[in-house]
C-alpha cells in the first residue's frame, strides 16, 4: 500500500514538472535542444581564488540543489564536479522574463550561470546571476529532497542518484580513479608493460575458481568469462615480454558477500629472472607508494582501526602463523591423518580424504586470518592449494607462495612461477580428476599453456591483487559494492 502511495505521488510529481517544463517552452525555453555550454570556471577553483576573481564574470554549469528566497532575489546552490557554490538571484540583474524562468526551475535542474563573483554579506562566496541557461530539466525530483540518499538498495541500483546527492560516494570513485592511474604510474616509471589478454577463454585457467560460461555462435562452441589472465600473461613471459601487467575485470561465478562480487578488478604483475621475494618488495613498495601519492600518507583508518602501511610489512610462514594463532606445530604432524585428527580437534571440518597440506590451509582461514589486521604476507602455501606455484627445494610438499593479509582479507597472492612443463603437467592432471570427483573450483587442463613452458619460460615472479578490496581500504568502505560503481544486484522485485 505504501509503495502504491509513493508511486502516486512520485507520477504527480513528474506531471507538475511536465507541466513547467510546456510552460518553459512556450516562453521559449527548450532545455533539451541545448548542445554545448561554455564553462569557465568550478566551484571549488573560484572558492579557491577568490582574491583573484572578486568582481570578475565568470560562467559554471552544474545541478540545483537546493533553493530559497521570494519576491525579488532567490538563492541557490549549484553543485559541479568539485563540489557546490552558491548562486544570487536578482531580478534587476537577469530581469523580469529570466526571473520568471528560473521561478519553474526545480530542484534537481541542470543549469549555466554567468555572473559576478562576490561575496554576500554573511561571508558567503557565491556568483550573482547576470545570466541564467537551463540546460536540462529534471522530471523526477531528488531522493529524500537534499539531505542524502540512505536505501543502499536504491544506492547501488541507481548510481547515478547515489553520486548526485552523496558527496563521499563520488570521492570515493575519484580516489579509485586515481589510485589505479597512481598503480599504472609506478608500474609504466619502472618499465613495466601494460598488455591486454583476452576476456573470452577456451579454458578457464589461472585460478580455483567456477567459470561463467557463454556460447560464441559463430564457432558453435561453449566459451567461458575469464577468472584470471595468469596464464595469457606468462606465455608473454615465454616470448620475451619480460616485465608485464594487466588491469581489468575478472569473473567468477560464485556467492556474493560484502568482500565479493561476482566480476572484479584485478591487477596481474609478471616479471622474469625474480621470485616471490621479489614480488613482496615490489608489492610493499607499489602499494604504499600509491596510497601515498593519492592520500598523503601511508598511515589510514579502516573501521576505527589505524592501519600502517608503512614498509616494511611482516612476514611468517603459513606454519608459523599456526603455531602462533592456533598453537598447533605442523612441523611435528607426520600424517595426512594425523593432521585429520588436529582438525577434529580444533573442530574444523575437512574432506575425509584430506591431506596434510589441506588441513593446513583449512586452520590458517579458520584460525589464522583474521588476526591479519596490520599488513601481513604470509609464505609457504602447500602445493595442494598452490598448482601454478613452484615447490620449496627444502621442503617440496611447500611452494614459494605468499598471500597479503590487510585486516584480516586477502588482498594480494603471489609466487615463484612454476615453469616445469612436466610438473605442471602433473598438477594439472590432479586438478582433473578433482574436478571430476565434483570439485568445480579445479583448475582444467590447459594443453597449450604445457606447450608455452616445454618452449621454456624463465624464473619468473607473478603476483595478483585484488583492487577493489584495496580501495575498500584506503576509502574506509564496509562492503565492495561501495567502491563498485555498478555491483551485481538481482533484478528488483525478485527474491
Amino acid at each position: 500500500m505504501a509503495d502504491t502511495k509513493a508511486m502516486q505521488d512520485m507520477n504527480e510529481i513528474q506531471r507538475i514538472r511536465i507541466e513547467k517544463l510546456k510552460k518553459l517552452e512556450e516562453m521559449g525555453v527548450k532545455p533539451f535542444c541545448v548542445q554545448r555550454y561554455d564553462r569557465t570556471h568550478y566551484s571549488k577553483t573560484i572558492k579557491e581564488n577568490f582574491e583573484e576573481l572578486e568582481g570578475k564574470t565568470v560562467s559554471i554549469a552544474g545541478r540545483i540543489m537546493s533553493r530559497r528566497g521570494h519576491g525579488k532575489v532567490s538563492f541557490c546552490d549549484v553543485a559541479d564536479r568539485e563540489g557546490k557554490i552558491q548562486i544570487y538571484i536578482r531580478v534587476n540583474e537577469i530581469g523580469e522574463q529570466s526571473y520568471e524562468e528560473f521561478k519553474l526551475y526545480d530542484i534537481g535542474d541542470i543549469i549555466g550561470v554567468t555572473g559576478e563573483v562576490f561575496r554576500t554579506k554573511k561571508g558567503e562566496i557565491s556568483v550573482k546571476a547576470q545570466k541564467m541557461t537551463l540546460l536540462s530539466k529534471a522530471l523526477l525530483p531528488l531522493p529524500e529532497k537534499w539531505h542524502g540518499l540512505k536505501d543502499v538498495d536504491i544506492r547501488y541500483r541507481q548510481r547515478y542518484l547515489d553520486l548526485i546527492v552523496n558527496p563521499d560516494v563520488k570521492e570515493t570513485f575519484i580516489i579509485r580513479s586515481k589510485f589505479i592511474k597512481a598503480m599504472r604510474e609506478f608500474l609504466d616509471e619502472r618499465g613495466y608493460l601494460e598488455v591486454e589478454t583476452p576476456v573470452l577463454h577456451n579454458i578457464a585457467g589461472g585460478a580455483a575458481a567456477r567459470p561463467f560460461i557463454t556460447h560464441h555462435n559463430t564457432l558453435d562452441m561453449d566459451m567461458y568469462l575469464r577468472i584470471a589472465t595468469e596464464l595469457h600473461l606468462k606465455r608473454l613471459i615465454v616470448g620475451g615480454l619480460e616485465k608485464v601487467y594487466e588491469l581489468g575485470r575478472v569473473f567468477r561465478n560464485e556467492g556474493m558477500s560484502v568482500k565479493h562480487n561476482p566480476e572484479f578488478t584485478s591487477i596481474e604483475i609478471y616479471e622474469a629472472y625474480t621470485d616471490y621475494n621479489d614480488m613482496m618488495d615490489l608489492t610493499e613498495e607499489l602499494i604504499s607508494t600509491s596510497v601515498e601519492r593519492v592520500l598523503g600518507t601511508t598511515k589510514i583508518e579502516y573501521q576505527g582501526q589505524e592501519i600502517d602501511l608503512t614498509p616494511p610489512w611482516t612476514r611468517m610462514t603459513m606454519v608459523e602463523a599456526v603455531k602462533k594463532y592456533a598453537d598447533i606445530d605442523f612441523n611435528q604432524i607426520e600424517s595426512d591423518e594425523q593432521a585429520r585428527d588436529v582438525a577434529k580437534k580444533l573442530n574444523v571440518d575437512v574432506d575425509k580424504k584430506a591431506t596434510k597440506g589441506q588441513v593446513l590451509n583449512e586452520i590458517f582461514e579458520e584460525y589464522v586470518e583474521d588476526h591479519l589486521i596490520q599488513p601481513t604476507f604470509i609464505m609457504d602455501y602447500p602445493i595442494e592449494v598452490s598448482p601454478l606455484a613452484k615447490k620449496r627445494e627444502d621442503n617440496p610438499m611447500m611452494t614459494y607462495r605468499f598471500e597479503l593479509f590487510i585486516t584480516g582479507r586477502e588482498i594480494a597472492n603471489a609466487f615463484s612461477e612454476l615453469n616445469d612443463p612436466m610438473d605442471q603437467k602433473e598438477r594439472f592432471l590432479e586438478q582433473v580428476e578433482q574436478r571430476k570427483a565434483g570439485d568445480e573450483e579445479a583448475h582444467m587442463m590447459d594443453e597449450d599453456y604445457i606447450n608455452a613452458l616445454e618452449y621454456g619460460m624463465p624464473p619468473t615472479g607473478g603476483l595478483g591483487i585484488g583492487i577493489d578490496r584495496l580501495i575498500m581500504l584506503i576509502t574506509d568502505s564496509p562492503s565492495i559494492r561501495d567502491v563498485i560503481l555498478f555491483p551485481t544486484m538481482k533484478p528488483k522485485g525478485t527474491s
